[in-house]
């Protein structure tokens, strides 16, 4: 997982998700959305719409970072390592956008999300290759966009 962090910041999201193994306890992974994983696997499986989970976690970050590429052995590279050596040595290339800090949290609405978290999502389906589709802004099933159009 190329793009897993592993510092403060991490724990200061892992705290806000809730992100610990329900049976163990145990804090789960975690990291940035790495677009170079997601475009492979949109390509590998053939999906023409995504599900964004959670974007309420990201409420007050900036700046919010994106994986677009890796650099491996002092080179760039802009697709998903199909050698698990190499991508043992993928470090990820950050694209950073400014956060925001009026809260997506239970919106159920595409026009209730700040500027910059549409933006946000706009450079996720940009780099992925298709629609965000549903974006869940909380834990709860109602807390749920479901996107009909494309986002301004």
């Amino acid at each position: 997982m190329p793009s897993e962090i592993k510092d403060e910041e991490a724990e200061e999201i892992r705290e806000k998700a809730q992100e610990f193994g329900v049976t163990t306890g145990r804090a789960r992974r975690i990291g940035w959305f790495d677009a170079v994983a997601g475009k492979y696997s949109r390509m590998v499986n053939g999906f023409t719409g995504m599900v964004l989970t959670r974007l309420d976690i990201l409420d007050g970050f900036s700046p919010v970072k994106i994986c677009v590429g890796y650099r491996a052995d002092g080179k760039a590279i802009d697709r998903f390592p199909a050698n698990t050596g190499l991508l043992e040595r993928c470090e990820p290339v950050w694209e950073e956008h400014p956060g925001w800090d009026q809260p997506t949290a239970s919106a159920t609405s595409i026009d209730q999300l700040p500027e910059n978290a549409l933006k946000y999502v706009r450079r996720v389906e940009e780099l992925v290759g298709c629609k965000v589709q549903i974006i869940s802004t909380g834990p709860s099933r109602a807390e749920t966009i479901l996107v009909e159009t494309v986002i301004p």
